[in-house]
């Protein structure tokens, strides 16, 4: 009897976009939690998309930077407090939310803060090709600077609460009151600006209180920058995690009553070995970088944006080189697959890559020349795999 083949067992085919896990863009992402909260609030025009969610008449979101869902049952000893929470998770039914494509903190704020999707707000990426000038944008650093009305024109959900006579309010770090990202995404109501995360979580609780109808945003960014410099599961991230479980229980023992706390984040994390079996070099790359005009995006989840003409051949190539590791898909494959939502606004077509790279497995595609600094850290997101794209919704009710 013949053997049966086994050619794809050392070549494997290529990832199919089909197969890329798509966020619940309008039933369980980032984008639908506000509108869900403000619907509660009754703010006009706001949808309860995520129906697990029972309203309440005082909302505080407070979101974790880098916190995954992933990351973070895999840390009750260091997390003890929200670890008891985690079945509280989306309504009580124990399940996480999607972050949305790409699970980036410019793209995932975004998303927070309009109720939209990054197809229609317009940051869909980590840095991402101006069509107006040609040159790449760095979203989260508002690099080189852009007017930011136009790059982002819907009002965000705390501007359309605070037009309905709810008390809006965002307590975060002062670095971020005047920012473009900030005015774009998370602006409306008033911005409370207070350096340690206890003067965070203790003025949240008494904006809580200011208001019978109250929507509350707080932050804490540093288990993100410890994942980055350190890797998850370092000292120095779990030292940062142990530091916001603290924070989220001295809030949640703070709120007023008929008030609904929910902790959830931009994106989970992973670590990436140092070694060119992980870390794929554009800059040193002929295959790769042949035909393209800009990098784009960031390691785990790339715009590439092709010179004139070469589109078609620069998707060839890196489906040939990358696609046992990366969805790999055109512009429009991406579109209409649903990565950046339901609908592209058409200010945002053009800032999607030509081509769209989504890693599937624990690899980046770095630039150690053009971006050296973040080819440099140990964490990283970006992409759609479940320790980047989950994260919680805990929620705490008085």
């Amino acid at each position: 009897m013949a053997q049966p083949k086994t050619v794809w067992d050392d070549h494997p085919e290529p990832l199919t976009v089909a197969s890329a896990p798509v966020p619940e863009y309008g039933s369980g992402s980032l984008a639908d939690l506000l509108p869900t909260l403000a619907a509660g609030l009754g703010v006009p025009d706001m949808s309860a998309a995520i129906t697990e969610l029972t309203p309440a008449d005082r909302n505080c979101v407070f979101l974790i930077d880098g916190l995954g869902w992933e990351q973070l049952k895999a840390h009750p000893q260091d997390a003890p407090f929200m670890a008891s929470l985690l079945a509280t998770s989306r309504g009580g039914t124990g399940r996480p939310l999607t972050a949305g494509y790409p699970a980036t903190t410019a793209t995932s704020l975004a998303s927070v803060g309009t109720g939209l999707p990054p197809g229609a707000h317009g940051l869909p990426g980590y840095t991402v090709r101006n069509p107006d000038t040609g040159e790449l944008m760095n979203q989260l650093r508002w690099q080189p600077w852009s007017p930011p009305g136009p790059w982002q024109p819907y009002p965000t959900v705390f501007q359309l609460a605070h037009a309905a006579g709810v008390h809006a309010a965002q307590v975060s770090s002062p670095t971020f009151e005047n920012t473009p990202l900030t005015k774009v995404a998370l602006s409306g109501g008033t911005f409370l600006g207070r350096l340690s995360g206890e003067d965070r979580v203790d003025l949240a609780a008494e904006q809580l209180a200011a208001g019978d109808r109250s929507l509350v945003y707080t932050y804490f960014a540093e288990v993100d920058g410890a994942g980055h410099r350190f890797g998850v599961d370092s000292d120095a991230w779990r030292g940062q995690l142990m530091y916001a479980d603290r924070l989220v229980q001295r809030l949640a023992e703070q709120l007023p009553p008929r008030s609904a706390l929910y902790v959830t984040a931009d994106h989970g994390m992973i670590d990436v070995p140092f070694d060119e079996q992980h870390r794929i070099d554009f800059d040193e790359d002929w295959e790769l970088s042949a035909g393209v005009a800009l990098l784009g995006g960031e390691g785990r989840a790339r715009h590439v944006y092709a010179v004139p003409g070469a589109a078609n051949d620069v998707l060839t190539c890196w489906r040939e080189v990358l696609g046992e590791q990366f969805w790999v898909a055109s512009r429009d494959e991406a579109i209409a697959a649903g990565w950046f939502g339901p609908q592209i606004d058409a200010r945002v077509y053009g800032r999607i890559g030509d081509v769209v790279a989504a890693a599937r497995d624990d690899v980046l595609l770095i630039a150690s020349e053009r971006e050296p600094k973040e080819s440099a850290m140990v964490g990283n997101h970006g992409s759609m795999t479940p320790a980047e794209q989950l994260v919680p919704l805990l929620e705490v009710r008085s």
